[in-house]
């Protein structure tokens, strides 16, 4: 079949032609092709290996998606959210091992995950939260080597048929508006 019996085709509606309808829209994310081809993960173990939770703290807020700072940790939005407003709690020192953190790391990650909490409740009014960590590669740890604890917002029919049927999730929000309202709905310390 040549290129113009293509063509021809999908001028007549043959099934299967290039370009037919065939019921389905597309909702196309591109922005995912990184996520998906490993971009931004640390090369090795080590901070100096291209670790985002170590880069993030030296941008500015806005660039970083910095949403709060602390002593210890910081407060930032996933670049590759399960949902709107997912935010990730960081110690700024490179560590995989939640065990290894100090007590005051292991305070400070408490606190900033309550605030995230209560901004994400002043912001946007979840109906419930998933928070936790995934330590290790085998745990589900996209970067293993710095930890972070997800706090995850969620609404009851966040889980529908794009998730379960399409693979796809909706984010109705872009991140630098997500930032802006988390940062403004930001207990103070």
């Amino acid at each position: 079949m040549t290129e113009q019996d293509d063509v021809a085709g999908a001028e007549r509606g043959a099934p299967g032609a290039p370009g037919d309808p065939d019921g389905f829209d597309r909702l196309w994310t591109p922005h995912r092709m990184a996520y998906i081809k490993g971009e931004d993960r640390p090369a090795g173990p080590a901070a100096d290996d291209g670790c985002p939770f170590c880069r993030a703290p030296g941008l500015a807020d806005d660039d970083g998606l910095v949403v709060a700072r602390g002593r210890t940790a910081y407060a930032v939005l996933n670049r590759y959210p399960y949902n709107s407003g997912h935010l990730l709690v960081c110690p700024y020192r490179h560590v995989a091992d939640y065990t290894a953190l100090d007590p005051a790391e292991t305070a400070e990650v408490a606190a900033l995950t309550q605030a995230g909490i209560a901004a994400l409740g002043a912001a946007s009014a979840p109906q419930g939260f998933n928070v936790g960590m995934n330590l290790g590669a085998p745990a589900g740890a996209g970067i293993a080597a710095h930890l972070h604890q997800h706090i995850v917002p969620r609404w009851g029919g966040d889980t529908n048929f794009m998730p379960v049927i399409g693979r796809t999730k909706v984010l109705p929000e872009l991140l630098r508006r997500t930032r802006e309202a988390l940062a403004a709905a930001w207990p103070e310390p």
